[in-house]
């Protein structure tokens, strides 16, 4: 059969989505379970925004599988279903994803045929094999039919117990655009899974009640060969806590030394674990670490134990030092409470002023479908409107008044991010590309313009 998997646009309003482009790794990974008994085209709509029409006419798909992991994406995705169905009415249409996974109801719609629930490798494979005998899907576990006015559960799909029988990605779909990927001005990139799950149960959340509770890893073996497949100079570590093993960890990094593999490295991790073995960050320094990304979360304990971080500020502040100390200047990610009143918002300006952080970011809590936070509050929403869902809208009532919230929140960005420094970084990867002769893809001014965009309060006014 002829399989068409899409990756939607990025969100058109604003979210720190719009900082980076990833390779659609998951999609990559559905198209190597499918590939040695399949047709498989992988359609980037982030990259070729105008191609859905012109690929659905001339690849003739018998499937299109959307990814939509993402809320935001939610209303982008059921309009690619349409279309889909427009073109021809006897195409299957299947979505992924968290949200899909999670809250499969909100796909309950006449273009989308089935939701694949949770990991999607095997579930695609034997959907589409089931397809192409003829055979009915429902006997395919792991998978949400849509069937007229009813949504029928096939069965909870097990988890694949070992991670290193994954197909390996199919890259080769995205070579035309490989050049194009980055993770904010981090270009070429590639992405590479190692683990999939998280062991902590963070309210805000959908990892680990999208991974059952589950931690599961590759072998050190199965991510250096990975890796040496690997064209690009950097790697971006999808995994949501890259350093949840030490013992792993180490065995990694000391693999990748031994192969001679050289790259620039980029990880997710937990400061609890920085701080329990400082000595990883020595070992991955040595082999090519350079960015680590934190959520530090909040500025003070309480903060954390309400989000159900289990973590502490002193372990985030001994983090930050481990890290400086071997020249890593993390990106550390705060969450703004809809509660926030002046104070709030101050206290927050001083404790990122006192660690002299570089690089934060700053998230309004958001209840994303699927969470045990969004279980909690959902009969508080002031919205239902999913494109607000983007981590810098308030979807909960606010204590101050909205415009005095989002002034607040507009004020975080320009304080940590002022005219003056992004200026200045505009005349100096100006002066690179210059020297590199244009060798990057990336349009690093319009990063640039958006950071500078969520320094300005009417950025969030929503019509």
């Amino acid at each position: 059969m002829r399989v068409l998997l899409i990756q939607p646009m990025q969100h058109q309003g604003i979210g720190l989505e719009r900082l980076d482009l990833i390779e659609p790794l998951g999609l990559e990974m559905i198209a190597g379970a499918l590939w040695d008994r399949h047709e498989v085209a992988l359609l980037d709509l982030r990259l070729n925004p105008e191609a859905l029409l012109a690929t659905l006419s001339d690849f003739r798909p018998h499937v299109v599988g959307i990814s939509s992991t993402f809320t935001v994406k939610l209303y982008q995705t059921l309009r690619i279903a349409e279309t889909a169905k427009t073109v021809n009415p006897q195409i299957f249409v299947v979505v992924g994803g968290h949200h899909p996974s999670l809250y499969p109801a909100d796909f309950h719609h006449p273009a989308v045929d089935a939701i694949v629930v949770g990991e999607g490798e095997i579930s695609m494979r034997e959907l589409i094999d089931c397809l192409a005998a003829g055979d009915d899907p429902s006997r395919v576990p792991g998978l949400v039919l849509n069937q007229g006015q009813t949504q029928v559960p096939t069965g909870q799909r097990t988890l694949v117990h070992d991670l290193d029988l994954l197909p390996h990605p199919q890259r080769t779909l995205t070579q035309p655009f490989r050049h194009y990927y980055h993770l904010f001005f981090e270009q070429p990139i590639a992405a590479l899974e190692t683990t999939r799950g998280c062991p902590y149960q963070c309210n805000f959340c959908a990892v680990w009640h999208f991974y059952q509770g589950q931690v599961r890893f590759k072998s050190p073996q199965r991510v250096v060969t990975e890796l040496e497949a690997i064209a690009e100079p950097k790697v971006f570590f999808t995994d949501d806590n890259f350093l949840v093993s030490a013992r792993r960890s180490k065995e990694l990094a000391h693999l990748i030394r031994e192969r001679g593999i050289r790259k620039h490295y980029y990880v997710q991790a937990r400061s609890d674990v920085i701080v329990r073995h400082p000595e990883l960050i020595a070992q991955w320094r040595e082999v090519g670490l350079r960015g680590v990304f934190i959520g530090f979360e909040k500025p003070d304990q309480a903060g954390l134990d309400a989000v159900n971080k289990n973590n502490s500020i002193e372990n985030n502040e001994r983090a930050l030092a481990i890290l400086r100390q071997h020249g890593i200047e993390p990106d550390a990610s705060f969450i703004v409470d809809p509660t926030y009143d002046p104070s709030d918002f101050a206290t927050l300006r001083r404790y990122v002023r006192r660690l002299r952080l570089r690089l934060p970011f700053f998230t309004v809590l958001t209840p994303l479908p699927g969470t045990t936070f969004f279980d909690a509050v959902k009969e508080q929403l002031t919205t239902h409107n999913y494109e607000q869902f983007d981590m810098l809208h308030a979807v909960l009532p606010t204590r101050l008044p909205l415009a005095e919230f989002y002034a607040e929140l507009a004020k975080l960005y320009r304080e940590a991010y002022p005219l003056w420094k992004l200026r200045l970084a505009k005349l100096y990867l100006a002066f690179l590309d210059r020297w590199q002769h244009g060798a990057r893809a990336t349009s690093w001014r319009q990063i640039l313009d958006e950071i500078a965009r969520v320094g300005e309060a009417r950025t969030y006014q929503v019509n």
